[in-house]
């Protein structure tokens, strides 16, 4: 015996298939969103007079009485410290060998941002504009009907946020005349302003393709974590 299916199951039958779909695609797409790391960008701009025929690269930290004292300035002398090993340098042992010196400036500030911008809704209404159209309508439902709910309705959406601007600053110096041969700024904007958190990722951008073009500005983003 055939059985035959009516026009409503059919529907009922595609729209749960549909359905199913669209759940899995937005499943997908929130776990790929999530499986994505956060990052740090920084726009790093390098000033120098490298002498080309400087081949002893001993060095020692400068500070400051206040950097001297404080526990972070040795955790961010450390990283900068990691870098110049990676790069050849080597720290001096005895004043007597010092060829250059290297000092570190650091600092977040903080920024109030406003942010106002358009959101569609697409049924702004409790119940459909037109719900009582025709018997048509009322049968197949709005994912048969595009004008089902009507036009959209643009509102605005707005909210307030800190932005944070990090910045670090590099600085050698030779020791026999306290002439400057290299200078790299990092500056960094977000959302955490936490310099700890973000600090071994300007770091890293501070050193990256050492020395650098002179007085070229370029963005490096890392990859948090990694």
């Amino acid at each position: 015996m055939l059985k035959f299916l009516s026009r409503k199951s059919v529907g009922e039958n595609g729209m749960k298939s549909w359905l199913i779909a669209v759940v899995l695609v937005v499943t997908g797409a929130l776990m790929a969103g999530c499986a994505t790391p956060p990052s740090v960008r920084s726009q790093v701009t390098s000033f120098n007079e490298w002498p080309p025929e400087m081949q002893d690269k001993t060095y020692v930290f400068e500070r400051t009485k206040e950097q001297n004292d404080s526990l972070e300035y040795r955790n961010y002398e450390n990283l900068v410290r990691a870098e110049l090993q990676r790069l050849g340098f080597t720290e001096a042992s005895n004043a007597g060998s010092i060829k250059l010196k290297v000092s570190l400036d650091y600092g977040v500030s903080t920024r109030d941002v406003h942010v106002s911008e358009p959101v569609v809704l697409n049924n702004p209404y409790p119940y459909p504009p037109n719900w009582y159209g025709p018997a048509w309508r009322g049968y197949y439902g709005p994912f048969y009907d595009p004008f089902w709910y009507g036009p959209p309705v643009v509102d605005r959406r707005e909210y307030n946020y800190q932005a944070f601007t990090r910045r670090l600053k590099v600085t050698l110096t030779q020791a026999s005349d306290g002439k400057k041969i290299h200078e790299t700024t990092v500056v960094s904007e977000g959302t955490n302003g936490s310099l700890a958190v973000v600090m071994p990722y300007m770091v890293r951008s501070a050193f990256m393709d050492f020395p650098g073009k002179n007085g070229v500005p370029r963005v490096i983003e890392l990859k948090m974590g990694q």
